[in-house]
């Protein structure tokens, strides 16, 4: 993972705990937790399986009454899959100790019932974006216009906005769902570009998927599913520490977690 580190004659800058930054700290977090977030992505692809075939059968069916159901059911299946990847990279993120299978067995029962609404919601948007992109696209007898293509940007935009920061509050916080999503408005509106940057990379990235399938889903398994949320999150991640006292709570709350340096 770090083949193209570039070189460097200084030694590398850290920050105030010892922690490198930029990209030699994206870097070795990537080459130390490539191994987990792989695993945590092959789970949360078999998680979501039950979601991606009652999709797939609703639209091969072309019957919204299938897809209702098979997006509700399959999302909340999915939600603790989901729940667990945003843990692995966020533990990673912040150095939590711990081997990571029993991590992730601590995040699933610790989370498992606290997304199952959240992740049927998304399974939800996700279905009906998938139904409503067949009907633009593929059914329709005429290519739609260019405000119709925006307006179903737009609200896939919106959709990833909350999504990453509403999961990752989810997984750290016993909050209420108004609260997580007051944190998630107030903190757009304060780091409004890079919020909406992240979520603009996330709808390319998976764009580049769909344009470029059946061949781009060869990459799925590999990197697909935690590369471009581990990106994410690594750009958000010294705002949302700075911004929601991320590690001092858990520091407090779990001392057992609180990562030492030398």
């Amino acid at each position: 993972m770090n083949l193209f580190r570039p070189y460097r004659a200084a030694e590398p800058e850290r920050d105030e705990t010892g922690r490198l930054v930029g990209i030699d700290r994206y870097q070795e977090v990537l080459g130390l937790g490539w191994k987990r977030f792989f695993l945590s992505g092959l789970l949360t692809m078999a998680g979501c399986l039950p979601l991606t075939l009652g999709v797939g059968y609703a639209v091969l069916s072309k019957s919204a009454l299938v897809l209702l159901p098979a997006s509700l059911l399959g999302g909340a299946a999915a939600g603790p899959f989901i729940a667990c990847l945003y843990d692995t990279i966020l533990r990673a993120l912040r150095d939590a100790p711990g081997r990571w299978w029993a991590n992730y067995q601590k995040a699933f029962a610790q989370n498992w019932r606290g997304s199952l609404v959240p992740g049927a919601l998304t399974g939800l948007f996700l279905g009906c974006a998938v139904f409503a992109a067949m009907l633009l696209f593929a059914w329709a007898t005429a290519f739609p216009g260019a405000g119709t293509i925006a307006v179903f940007l737009f609200s896939c935009l919106l959709f990833l906005i909350l999504t990453t920061l509403y999961w990752p509050q989810l997984v750290l916080f016993e909050q209420s769902a108004a609260l997580r999503l007051r944190n998630a408005l107030l903190f757009t509106v304060k780091y409004f570009w890079r919020v909406l940057g992240v979520a603009a990379l996330q709808l390319v990235w998976w764009l580049c998927f769909v344009l470029f399938a059946p061949l781009s889903l060869l990459l799925l398994p590999l990197a697909g599913v935690w590369f471009i949320l581990y990106a994410t999150l690594f750009i958000l991640y010294d705002p949302l520490n700075k911004a929601l006292g991320i590690e001092e709570q858990i520091a407090r709350r779990y001392p057992d977690q609180t990562p030492r340096y030398d």
